[in-house]
């Protein structure tokens, strides 16, 4: 387990290792290719240091890479803009979010799918502003009316990814506890399970309901996220979001065991019809 950074680095350089290989270059070949010590090399390769996003695409144009989706991928894991020109635009934030939020934020924006299981509250994408408030207030005790003002603004932000060309593909399973515990006091509940209606309508969004009837399950250790990349599948890692950080799972026996976890979660959850008729019968009582 490790932090987001460390983590990115990690999985950039070991693409970027693959990469080289498939090429059938060694460390010290790339690096006079590029007119670097290899040295240098060997640090973006293990993931020891930083690396810029012109240095990416040397090494890339020097690999023969030239599959466009993996290319942008491997570029905004090293700080560069998408297609779109949309740079980073959490970093605007920096002296609001720690940088666990921001590594998270990091992700979002960058994964192809996101899968998740929620056991108390509903997904951050998925929230209408008031619902939002009412949670960041809850979770974060005294905080100024100016600050809570703007984490709310980065909620909403974050839901651009839905809207994005191509969107994020977001499967999530929600336990009833979500829909049922009331946040933000009846109205704001309404709406918010109006809104979940709304979103589990959109093609990019496959929402599932863990009903208490289903019983125990795998779930009940807690939420978690499982990030998809579209190029490549080395990139996928797992978050584990606690009070005060968040941790990554990168391992390929962490990935399994919680893509398995997910996988069992939908086979017992109400399928997504189900669901919608669920959701929609929950705020209709509410």
């Amino acid at each position: 387990m490790q932090h987001g950074p460390a983590v990115r680095r990690r999985k950039l350089g070991a693409e970027l290792r693959a990469l080289r290989t498939s090429a059938g270059l060694t460390s010290g070949e790339a690096a006079r290719l590029v007119g670097w010590h290899q040295s240098k090399v060997s640090r973006i390769e293990t993931g020891t240091s930083g690396v810029k996003p012109a240095d990416v695409r040397l090494l890339l144009d020097a690999y023969g890479v030239a599959e466009a989706q993996l290319r942008e991928l491997l570029m905004v894991l090293a700080g560069s803009e998408d297609s779109g020109g949309r740079h980073h635009w959490w970093h605007a934030y920096r002296g609001v979010l720690p940088p666990t939020y921001r590594d998270f934020i990091s992700l979002e924006s960058q994964a192809g799918a996101m899968r998740t299981l929620e056991t108390s509250v509903v997904p951050g994408l998925l929230q209408t502003p008031e619902y939002a408030r009412a949670v960041t207030r809850a979770t974060v005790e005294g905080l100024p009316e100016d600050r809570l003002d703007t984490l709310v603004e980065v909620r909403l932000a974050r839901q651009d990814v839905l809207r994005a060309d191509p969107p994020l593909k977001l499967s999530a399973v929600l336990d009833e506890a979500v829909l049922r515990r009331e946040v933000g006091g009846p109205g704001v509940m309404a709406r918010q399970l109006e809104r979940l209606v709304d979103a589990a309508r959109l093609p990019q969004v496959r929402l599932q309901v863990l009903p208490f009837a289903a019983g125990a399950h795998i779930g009940v250790t807690g939420p978690f996220v499982i990030f998809s990349f579209s190029s490549t599948s080395d990139l996928d890692v797992v978050v584990l979001d606690h009070l005060t950080s968040s941790l990554y799972l990168e391992r390929k026996e962490d990935l399994q065991a919680y893509t398995e976890a997910f996988n069992s979660l939908q086979i017992h959850a109400l399928s997504p019809e189900d669901s919608l008729d669920f959701i929609a019968g929950t705020a209709a009582g509410a």
